[in-house]
């Protein structure tokens, strides 16, 4: 755990931190860099809320990928035991 992915500027996140791998799903929390946030696709129940400091918590199990501020894909390839495999790419 606490394994830090940082993403382009452009995506509208800061570095993507992995706080927990639990149930089948994947807790990663990051910063807000940009002035909006949007998020569209997490399965497993998927869920983001906002902390305190433009941060948000994304909640993300194995399937199709998200997608966030309309620029990021980011998908959970693999969940194993306390690792996860994830895939973060630019849409389009």
């Amino acid at each position: 755990m606490g394994d830090v992915v940082t993403v382009p500027e452009r995506y509208g996140l800061g570095p993507i931190e992995v706080k927990a791998i639990t149930g089948g799903e994947v807790e990663m929390v990051a910063p807000l860099t940009g002035s909006g946030y949007s998020v569209s696709g997490c399965s497993g129940g998927g869920g983001v809320s906002s902390e305190g400091g433009g941060g948000v918590v994304l909640r993300c199990g194995e399937g199709p990928a998200a997608t966030i501020n309309d620029a990021m894909s980011l998908k959970v390839v693999d969940i194993l035991d306390t690792a996860a495999v994830l895939r973060i790419e630019p849409v389009g």
